[in-house]
């Protein structure tokens, strides 16, 4: 009966190993398809192409900003906005798992939002796609370029005395 129940010990053991190493998914490293994927996603962002990002877009989209998150509608709304003239991607990076591509760059952008130019020092991003159906969709991007710091004048230390 011992030497049942060890060996049932065993194969339960040795089947769960199995089940958990093919269960895992490959990870694939494809900067050229990061690569294109970004390069499409900012040349429409320098066209002002709403309509091609709407289609870009997963319904699920999410964003991340200095000010705050956005959905795909109030991430629309922020492009329809912004009036991009050049941009500079460095240092991209491209992780794919499955389904899923992960890109990290840095981007150099001529920006102005609201009608406020901003700095075109390089800041980092993350992109992130998933393919749906064989085709590759933009589903979150995270935009890591910090707020301006005011400085207090002293003045303003006075009053707040």
């Amino acid at each position: 009966m011992k030497k049942i129940s060890t060996f049932l010990l065993i194969t339960i053991i040795g089947g769960l190993f199995i089940i958990s190493c093919s269960s895992k998914n490959e990870i694939i490293t494809d900067p050229q398809q990061g690569n294109s994927l970004v390069n499409e996603l900012w040349d429409n962002l320098v066209a002002s192409d709403t309509a091609a990002l709407n289609l870009m877009m997963a319904d699920e989209f999410q964003s991340v900003h200095q000010d705050g998150a956005n959905n795909k509608t109030e991430e629309l709304k922020l492009i329809s906005g912004l009036s991009i003239t050049n941009y500079t991607i460095d240092n991209l990076i491209s992780t794919q798992d499955g389904d899923v591509l992960i890109t990290t760059y840095m981007v150099s952008v001529e920006e102005t939002i609201e009608g406020e130019r901003l700095s075109k020092k390089p800041a980092a991003r993350m992109t992130v796609f998933k393919n749906n159906d064989g085709q590759w969709q933009w589903i979150a991007h995270a935009n890591l370029k910090p707020l301006e710091e005011t400085k207090e004048t002293s003045a303003d230390c006075e009053t707040a005395k």
